[in-house]
């Protein structure tokens, strides 16, 4: 069992995210969970992740009925989240924090988060002093660990840690696919933690199930290296970089839980063979990509875009849509490419950009599968 470097009282580097629990005619099943959450805390592990709006609601009252009422409050450690759409004032904040500790069924939190912040809604929380006010209650002893959870570029979590110091920890995005993917950019999101010796903790490691159901191609690179599964090539990457504090991973059967544990309760990172099969895997990913653009960025630089639409990195998204078909890509055309720019459908057809890509894509016709993709309810 690895000894957690950065918080002692985590048990390990790896955490049940409570985001995809095991479902039966819509309801959580209780049965299941409770028997996952046993497993969980007799392979020596403790931590719990969770959010209001997880399941509609049914995370944390799930988790008061199968992990709290039924282990003792030493046994575990439970994060829960502010979202942004559960409060407006101030005065909203500490009430629902103390509904959150009620709902879960515990006199406090060990960790809590600022919830997915981006550059748009960390406006309203510095408006409401909403970290100010959270915080306060980690004074009181209703919070253990302070930290927030991020969706956005690199520069905007540098503002936000420049500007909260008192953040202890920072969870982010985090995967082989998403490392060097121009939307995401795990790496240098990364890498502003270790700017501030932010501890990180990881989730979708797996992106939300993609990286295991792989092409035949990348699935025939890990099956030949014999080992891990593809969830398990892809959790000890995620786990393997140092100012890692722990990976959560959303399991919905006790099957997905015994492969989860098998690699972490051992955890040892990627060996060299196992790396450059990681790296060959992603090719095979980005040879996959519907649009061969290579991010030289010539259409959008020197102002040539006069609807300042960040073409590469909206064909990033359309690509990573295209190939894992999850919420991540709209959740980023939305929040992030498309907040203080020109969306897709803003395109005036000029062909200015057509002029100088070196790739003679055609532009202004992938734009618009791109609004398609991305704008459509």
């Amino acid at each position: 069992m690895v000894i957690n470097q950065f918080f002692p009282e985590i048990k390990g580097n790896f955490g049940f995210g409570c985001m995809r629990l095991p479902m039966a005619d819509g309801e959580v099943d209780r049965e299941e969970f409770s028997k996952m959450a046993d497993a969980f805390i007799a392979a020596g592990f403790n931590y719990f992740d969770t959010a209001h709006g997880y399941l509609s609601g049914k995370s944390e009252t799930a988790i008061r009925d199968c992990v709290s009422a039924r282990h003792d409050r030493s046994e575990f450690l439970l994060t829960d989240k502010l979202s942004g759409s559960y409060f407006e004032t101030t005065e909203d904040i500490r009430p629902f924090i103390l509904s959150q500790l009620e709902l879960c069924g515990v006199d406090y939190f060990d960790f809590y988060l600022m919830h997915a912040q981006n550059r748009e809604n960390y406006k309203k929380y510095k408006e409401t002093r909403a970290y100010e006010t959270a915080y306060a209650l980690k004074e009181e002893g209703l919070i253990r660990h302070f930290g927030l959870s991020f969706h956005d570029s690199p520069e905007v979590l540098d503002m936000i840690l420049s500007e909260h110091p008192e953040v202890e920890v920072v969870q982010i995005q985090l995967n082989y696919i998403d490392w060097n993917d121009a939307t995401v950019n795990s790496r240098g999101v990364y890498e502003v933690c270790e700017k501030y010796g932010k501890p990180v903790i990881v989730m979708e490691p797996v992106k939300g199930g993609s990286l295991v159901n792989l092409p035949e191609e990348a699935d025939s690179i890990f099956r030949e290296l014999g080992g891990n599964s593809n969830a398990g090539y892809a959790l000890r990457f995620a786990a393997g970089f140092p100012n890692i504090s722990m990976v959560l991973s959303g399991m919905s059967s006790f099957e997905q839980m015994e492969d989860n544990l098998s690699t972490m309760r051992d955890f040892r990172p990627l060996d060299i063979e196992e790396s450059d099969a990681v790296a060959r895997v992603r090719s095979v990913f980005k040879n996959l990509n519907l649009i061969p653009c290579t991010a030289c960025r010539y259409c959008v630089d020197q102002n040539t875009c006069p609807m300042d639409i960040q073409i590469p990195l909206i064909f990033a998204a359309l690509n990573s849509f295209e190939t894992f078909k999850t919420w991540n890509s709209k959740f980023y055309y939305k929040t992030v490419l498309t907040k203080e720019h020109g969306k897709a459908s803003d395109c005036l057809k000029c062909g200015m950009c057509e002029e100088v890509c070196p790739q003679h894509l055609e532009i202004r016709n992938l734009l618009e599968i791109a609004a398609e993709r991305f704008e459509n309810k």
